[in-house]
């Protein structure tokens, strides 16, 4: 059976996809969010800043 061009670029995607590992996954989604954020333009609901944990705020007994 003779694939359409759609369905050869899908499949394409999907192998690209599954054979990646996840720190390359959540390394690419990283860079774009870094990007995506940059955008001074743009529009929607903004990102909220994920602040770091301090050593002055930890209760230590």
């Amino acid at each position: 059976m003779k694939q359409s061009r759609h369905e050869t670029a899908f499949l394409n995607l999907v192998d690209s996809v599954l054979g990646m590992s996840k720190e390359e996954l959540n390394r690419r989604e990283a860079e774009y969010r870094q990007s995506v954020d940059a955008n001074p333009r743009r529009r929607g609901p903004k990102r909220k800043a994920v602040k770091p944990p301090s050593a002055s705020h930890d209760p230590v007994s």
